[in-house]
This record gives C-alpha cells, sequence and structure tokens, in this order.
C-alpha cells in the first residue's frame, strides 16, 4: 500500500473535521481501499511495461 500523501491526509482532516455525511471508520476505510487501488495500479503500471518490480 502507497504511503499517505499530503493531499490524503488533508483529505481525511477536512472529512473527519466536517463528519457530515459518513462515519469515521467509513472515512478511513475508505482511503485505505484508495491506497491499496494505487498500489496495485502501480504494480500492474509497472508489469506491463516489463520494469522489475522490488
Amino acid at each position: 500500500m502507497i504511503a499517505l500523501t499530503l493531499p490524503e491526509i488533508r483529505r481525511l482532516l477536512a472529512r473527519l473535521v466536517l463528519r457530515e455525511d459518513h462515519p469515521a471508520d467509513h472515512i478511513w476505510a475508505w482511503s485505505t481501499w484508495r491506497r491499496r487501488r494505487q498500489h496495485q495500479a502501480r504494480l500492474s503500471h509497472y508489469r506491463r511495461r516489463g520494469h522489475p518490480l522490488t
């Protein structure tokens, strides 16, 4: 999973402070899912181009 980026931290803080529509556990779960999918996309990108994965 990719690390938290500054924009993601800002988004999380804003959502957690304003928490109008979703509970905190949903916000954290969505962020985890999103970062996992970004990691999978990054790996797929490199695999398609034949780069070694480290």
